[in-house]
């Protein structure tokens, strides 16, 4: 296979499919993505099998247990992908819908309407269940979708895309607006990623080093977060139950997450009330402590350096520190966070304004855990991803994400003077 002329072909395909979904009605879309369950259901056996042959080929090449565990597809995550598509079904339509329409003094009215980017293309490793949530969600906000999968998960992908075909056919679609590239050769991605004659963004989904590697090499815009350090910061006028609550739940609730806490901050004047008590539970659940000098006079804790401050663990580690004030803390999260999501814990009023109004993240919240900036929680129905850029999306992106918006204006007739 010749990677460039077939990834060219592929993308001619989805530039041609882009302008059919862009104009399809919200029922046929929902056809095609209740069709798809439909189809995923019936084909439970040829899933399994595709999937077992990926897990198989994963334990001969030596790929560790979570990467296994995020790989297979129990009837569970079966039963979940159908359910999803139904949600996305039953979501709002962004597309068309105007809005901000007001009348100008030449008589016209000016307004937006939300339309689809055009052709996205996903690029994500090991859960083929990502398969099914990006396809659903570009074909619903009206866009094509070109879809690359870890080569570990192959198989399985291939399998769906069966499914996905068989769903657009059932609407009346193109099967080009949801293709699943064929092949394991990386060649693949960076084709991918220089196409913008046929690729309006790409949403990379994945480690550190294939998002580093997108953002580097795309002559395409990217859609992206490379870490999640998260803060939650403890004011000296903060309510100290809920402090502990909201750090326990931020850190412990699940690890391997981008919206898990990764950095704790708690005022000096509360430090020593605070602290014990957390430290003794963050262990109990097995979480590492690293703090600063103040923080280890105050419990016990391996030292946290500035590396500590800069790091993503994804796993039972936290690095804390005692500062001074909410200016100090403000600097600190100016310095280390990645932009995701930071927290303040406070009964102060406008010291809680002022945490949200400065604290430059994609999320900032007051008086809650960071493990709700997810577009589930948020409302969004799905997301394809976290954005920690500023373009249009940011934060958790959902249908709107997917979107942009034109101005539209309607007259009667007037011509400029």
């Amino acid at each position: 296979m010749n990677i460039s002329t077939y990834m060219a072909t592929v993308g001619r395909s989805a530039r041609s499919a882009a302008r059919i979904v862009a104009a399809a009605s919200t029922g046929v879309k929902n056809k095609a993505l209740l069709a798809t369950a439909d189809a995923l259901h019936e084909a439970r056996e040829a899933l399994a099998a595709a999937n077992q042959e990926d897990l198989v080929k994963g334990r001969d090449n030596g790929l560790d247990a979570a990467m296994l565990d995020r790989l297979e597809l129990t009837p569970a995550r079966i039963d979940a992908m159908l359910e999803g598509l139904r949600q996305v079904a039953a979501l709002p339509d962004p597309c068309g819908a105007i809005t901000d329409l007001s009348y100008r003094p030449s008589g016209i009215q000016v307004g937006k309407m939300r339309v689809p980017l055009g052709v996205i293309g996903i690029i994500y490793e090991s859960r083929p269940n990502v398969t099914v949530e990006a396809a659903s969600l570009c074909l619903k906000s009206g866009n094509a979708a070109i879809l690359r999968g870890g080569s570990e998960s192959f198989h399985s992908n291939q399998a769906i895309a069966q499914c996905l075909r068989a769903g657009l056919a059932a609407a009346g679609l193109p099967a080009e607006a949801v293709q699943v590239i064929e092949t394991v050769d990386r060649a693949a991605v960076g084709e991918l990623i220089t196409m913008p004659e046929y690729v309006d963004v790409i949403v990379p989904r994945g480690g550190k080093g294939l998002i580093e590697r997108i953002s580097r090499d795309a002559r395409v815009p990217v859609i992206k977060h490379l870490d999640g350090i998260c803060h939650v910061y403890i004011d000296d006028r903060a309510d100290l139950t809920k402090a502990h609550n909201i750090a326990l739940n931020a850190k412990t609730h699940r690890y391997g997450v981008c919206n898990a806490m990764e950095t704790l901050l708690v005022h000096v004047a509360v430090a020593s009330r605070v602290l014990p008590d957390l430290a003794r539970d963050l262990r109990a659940k097995g979480v590492e402590l690293r703090g600063c000098e103040q923080t280890r006079a105050i419990i016990e804790a391996g030292a946290a350096t500035v590396e500590d401050w800069a790091t993503e663990y994804l796993a039972p580690v936290l690095s804390i520190r005692v500062v001074a004030d909410m200016e100090q803390a403000m600097a600190h999260i100016a310095e280390y966070s990645s932009a995701h999501t930071e927290a303040i814990v406070t009964e102060d009023y406008s010291r809680a304004r002022k945490f949200l109004r400065e604290v430059d993240s994609s999320s900032v919240m007051v008086n809650a855990s960071t493990r709700f900036a997810d577009g589930f929680e948020y409302g969004l129905g799905a997301e394809i991803g976290i954005s920690t850029d500023k373009i249009h999306a940011r934060g958790p992106v959902g249908l709107e994400g997917l979107t942009s918006q034109k101005y539209v204006v309607f007259g009667d007739g007037q011509v400029r003077a």
